[in-house]
C-alpha cells in the first residue's frame, strides 16, 4: 500500500459524518485550487475535511509559504490537536501567524487546564509517579517534578539505575551505567528539597525477558545473578499506596513494569486501581500520555481518572515546563 493511500483521511470523513449527523466532504488536497473550489461551493453549515497535511514535506519544515497557503481558505484558526502542539509545524504554528483569531479548541483547553494547572498550582499534597524503562528519557521530567512535588514515586526499568547507584546488585536488570552519577544527584536533590522519594523495596524478577519466564518476588538486595527485574513487588506497591493516600493531585507518566506481559503487570495495574480509588475521593488524577494511558485502558479504568492526556511527547514537554510552539502561536490559548 502506498503511503498516500495508507495515510489518507478518506476513512475519517464517513466517521465524522456519523458523529456530526451530516455529510463531511473530503477534499483531495489541503492547499490549492481543489480546496478553494470546494470552499467557494460551501453553503452555511457545510463541513469539508481537507486531506492530510503530512503529504507535503513543507508541513514538518514549517515553511511559511505553505502555512500561508493553508490559511488562504480560512477566516480563523482553532488548534485542538494537543498531541502535536509540541511540534512547530506548518499546521500547528505557522498557519496561526496568518489567521486571527487563533484559539485553542475544547480538548486543548482541557489538556492545558489539567496539565499546566497541576504543575503550576497543584492542590497539595502533590505526587508524581514517573515510570518507564530509562532514566535518560525522563531526566527533564524528574528534575521538573522535584521542583514542584511533595512526593516522587519512581518505577519501571529506571529503578535499577537508581538502585545500582546506591550500590545494590541488580543482576541482569536494565541499567544505564552512564546515568548512575545522575541518579545519585537526583536523589540528593530530592533530599535537599524535602521531596519524599519512593524507590522499590522488592521486585518481581525473571530468568529471561519473556511472558513465560520463571519469575519470583525478591527484596532489592536479593536479586539473583542473571535474573532481571520486570515489575515492582507487593511490598513496593503497598508502600506506594500508603504514600499516595491523602494526596490531592497525582500525575502519572510511565508504567511500573512490563505490564504488556501478565506476569509483570501487577504493579502497574495496582497503581491504576489506587488512582481510580483516589479519584472517587476527590483527588485530581492525571495520566500523562504514552504507555501509562495504554496501561489504564488495558486495566479498564480510563473513565475512572480525572484526565487522560492525548499527547505523549506534548504532555512530557508540558510537565517539563517547556512552552509548546502550537500553544505559544495562539493569541488566545
Amino acid at each position: 500500500m502506498d503511503s498516500r493511500k495508507k495515510f489518507s483521511l478518506a476513512p475519517v470523513a464517513p466517521v465524522l459524518s456519523k458523529y456530526v449527523g451530516q455529510e463531511v466532504k473530503l477534499v483531495s488536497d489541503c492547499v490549492g485550487t481543489a480546496v478553494s473550489g470546494a470552499v467557494d461551493a460551501m453553503k452555511d453549515g457545510d463541513i469539508v475535511l481537507l486531506e492530510n497535511v503530512r503529504f507535503y514535506p513543507e508541513e514538518e519544515k514549517n515553511d511559511p509559504a505553505f502555512a500561508k497557503k493553508l490559511s488562504e481558505n480560512a477566516d480563523l484558526y482553532v488548534n485542538d490537536a494537543f498531541g502535536t502542539a509540541h511540534r512547530a509545524h506548518g499546521s500547528t504554528e505557522g498557519v496561526a501567524s496568518f489567521l486571527r483569531p487563533a484559539v485553542a479548541g475544547f480538548l486543548l483547553e482541557k489538556e492545558l487546564d489539567y496539565l499546566q494547572g497541576a504543575v503550576d498550582v497543584p492542590k497539595r499534597p502533590f505526587a508524581a509517579i514517573v515510570g518507564g524503562s530509562k532514566v535518560s528519557t525522563k531526566i527533564s521530567v524528574i528534575e521538573a517534578m522535584l521542583a514542584k512535588v511533595d512526593k516522587l514515586i519512581l518505577g519501571g526499568g529506571m529503578v535499577f539505575t537508581f538502585l545500582k547507584a546506591r550500590g545494590v546488585s541488580v543482576g541482569a536488570s536494565l541499567v544505564e551505567d552512564d546515568q548512575l552519577e545522575l541518579a545519585t544527584k537526583l536523589e540528593g536533590i530530592a533530599k535537599e528539597k524535602g521531596v519524599e522519594l519512593f524507590l522499590a523495596k522488592d521486585v518481581v524478577v525473571a530468568d529471561k525477558f519473556a511472558a513465560d519466564a520463571a519469575n519470583k518476588v525478591v527484596g532489592i538486595n536479593d536479586i539473583p545473578d542473571g535474573w532481571m527485574g520486570l515489575d515492582i513487588g507487593p511490598e513496593s506497591l503497598a508502600d506506594i499506596q500508603n504514600g499516595l493516600a491523602g494526596c490531592n493531585t497525582v500525575i502519572w507518566n510511565g508504567p511500573m513494569g512490563v505490564f504488556e506481559m501478565d506476569a509483570f503487570a501487577k504493579g502497574t495495574f495496582g497503581v491504576a486501581n489506587t488512582l481510580a480509588e483516589l479519584t472517587s475521593k476527590g483527588c485530581i488524577t492525571i495520566i500523562g500520555g504514552g504507555d501509562s494511558v495504554a496501561a489504564v485502558e488495558k486495566a479498564g479504568l480510563a473513565d475512572k481518572m480525572s484526565h487522560i492526556s492525548t499527547g505523549g511527547g506534548a504532555s512530557l514537554e508540558l510537565l517539563e515546563g517547556k512552552v509548546l510552539p502550537g500553544v505559544a502561536a495562539l493569541n488566545e490559548a
